[in-house]
């Protein structure tokens, strides 16, 4: 490979090809002049972040990963695999520490919401299955949706705008948070690749892919 550290950019983030054969110290060099050189043009963003062209250990994963943030104005949300097994284990942790949380108010669904379908919650809810166009989902808390929402959702209907709506898959018909509703750029259309959510910040109301400490400061109510 002529250039040991090469980037594109892609729908979800950003992918970054490592040279399969230069020693990791030398190839971790070449990440951090890599990125400072090109700081300006990446700005400060969040990405998420995809590595190519080589296999890493978690340690070197997580070098490469601070060598970037470290020498940029960029954020890493979530580090996207493209190992399909490791990407079920991330996803079967993601479902076990949702039902752990709600398994203390025991507001949860199983089953798909079909066009018509309608569920309330007077607190938070997780939805184990999908949220079809023409379903909908209100909760005065915090609505999870272990599948794909395509139908409507309404958080925070008590006027609690720390409320969150969070998918697998985000391409709602509607989604609401107390009195704000997300404006989509198409109806149907992913929000972004793998489990999103969408919040209040700042006083607008936003979708962004989950970070690592989303799980952790949720609070179901």
């Amino acid at each position: 490979m002529q250039n040991p550290v090469v980037i594109k950019g892609n729908k979800a983030g950003m992918t970054v090809y490592l040279d399969p054969a230069l020693p990791f110290t030398e190839l971790l060099e070449a990440v951090k002049k890599k990125f400072r050189e090109t700081a300006r043009f990446w700005g400060s963003a969040q990405m998420t972040l995809t590595l190519e062209g080589r296999r890493l250990s978690p340690e070197e994963e997580f070098s490469v990963v601070n060598a970037i943030t470290e020498n940029s104005g960029i954020e890493i949300l979530c580090l996207i695999d493209a190992d399909a097994e490791r990407i079920r284990r991330c996803e079967k942790a993601l479902n076990e520490k949702l039902m752990e949380l709600s398994a203390s108010t025991g507001q949860f669904y199983k089953g798909n919401l079909r066009n018509g379908d309608v569920l309330e919650s007077e607190a938070s809810i997780v939805v184990i299955g999908d949220v079809d166009c023409g379903a909908r989902v209100s909760a005065k808390g915090n609505i999870i949706i272990l599948g794909t929402l395509k139908g409507t959702a309404q958080a925070g209907l008590s006027g609690n705008r720390n409320a969150v709506v969070v998918a697998m898959e985000m391409a709602p018909s509607q989604v609401r948070i107390s009195d704000l509703a997300f404006q989509k750029a198409e109806k149907g259309r992913l929000l972004g690749w793998g489990p999103m959510m969408i919040l209040i910040k700042n006083g607008r109301i936003c979708s962004e892919p989950i970070k690592k400490s989303f799980l952790s400061a949720l609070n179901f109510i």
